[in-house]
């Protein structure tokens, strides 16, 4: 086998991935600290077309070196927007038809192995802050809450990784 070069991989250009039609996607930033976490968001989110991001509360925003660290451009492909107030994105987003899911574990969340994507629906998801997680505030106005299943002593995952398993399953069923 020959590992495959860049050249081999044939990959989109920025301008060819700006006009490329999205996943109806939106990934959702709530207060997430970490900002080598923040570029791997970004990056899985170019890697499946993800409509785009928002970035809520303490969660930073590119420019940013430590971002870039990990997105390695990806920040400047996939679009996004800052607000302050993670409950404002929410109830925008539900207005404009997107059903809002936190990834949270909560009385009545439903297993990622068991949640069904409707192709006729538009999807916004919520991953919260590294230590306290989705505000419950924002759980509050969620349409529902998946959870991951897990099966070590630990009770979470890393954020980035958590956005890779569930972009990755949302992308999976999306057509």
């Amino acid at each position: 086998m020959k590992k495959k070069n860049i050249e081999d991989l044939h990959r989109i250009s920025v301008e060819t991935f700006k006009s490329t039609k999205k996943k109806p996607l939106v990934m959702i930033l709530d207060n997430v600290r970490s900002l080598h976490n923040v570029g791997s968001v970004f990056r899985t989110s170019d890697a499946y077309l993800v409509e785009k991001i928002f970035l809520c509360g303490i969660t930073a925003v590119p420019p940013s070196a430590e971002i870039h660290k990990t997105a390695l451009g990806a920040e400047d492909t996939v679009q996004w927007e800052y607000a302050e107030n993670t409950v404002a994105v929410v109830t925008s987003l539900k207005a404009n038809g997107y059903t809002v899911l936190a990834i949270e574990q909560v009385e009545g969340s439903v297993s990622l192995n068991d949640f069904a994507i409707d192709n006729n629906r538009k999807y916004a998801v919520i991953l919260g802050n590294e230590v306290k997680g989705v505000q419950q505030s924002v759980v509050d106005q969620c349409d529902a809450c998946i959870e991951l299943p897990q099966f070590g002593t630990k009770h979470s995952l890393n954020v980035s990784v958590t956005a890779g398993i569930v972009i990755w399953e949302f992308s999976k069923q999306m057509q």
